[in-house]
């Protein structure tokens, strides 16, 4: 006895595995790492299978990562301020800038392709040293500076 959901009129290889109608251009989604340049990236057809804009995807989430790192070590509210709600403000945005890039970047690596993790990856791990780095030049700077 059918319940309502007669599917036997339905051509079955129109539809996917959740009953979904599917199209030919529509992409498989992966749920385990892959390598290569047919991913979708953040936006539907995006890179779109261009070797050219997948490049450009990765640059970008390298780029957002490397973001994250620096603006993670946003300056603090200089005592002298006069105006506390304006530094919170400041702060509060830059933060604000900073999550938005980490979900961009979570959302990227949630395509599985091998080649955006490795570039969110080394993106943090660059965006780690040049704040080290910063970070180190100044301490140097300040202990060898001429004691008055």
């Amino acid at each position: 006895m059918s319940q309502g959901h007669d599917h036997d009129s339905m051509d079955p290889g129109s539809m996917s595995d959740s009953g979904m109608h599917m199209s030919p251009s529509d992409m498989m989604m992966h749920m385990s790492f892959y390598w290569g340049k047919d991913a979708i990236i953040l936006f539907s057809g995006w890179p779109n299978g261009s070797l050219g804009m997948y490049m450009l995807a990765f640059f970008c989430v390298f780029l957002l990562a490397a973001a994250i790192e620096i603006f993670s070590v946003s300056p603090t509210a200089k005592i002298g301020t006069h105006n506390p709600i304006v530094g919170a403000l400041i702060q509060t945005c830059v933060y604000a800038v900073r999550m938005g890039f980490a979900y961009m970047v979570m959302l990227a690596v949630m395509s599985f392709n091998l080649g955006i993790f490795i570039a969110a990856v080394a993106g943090h791990t660059v965006g780690f040293f040049l704040v080290k780095v910063r970070a180190l030049a100044i301490a140097y700077k300040n202990e060898t500076a001429p004691k008055v």
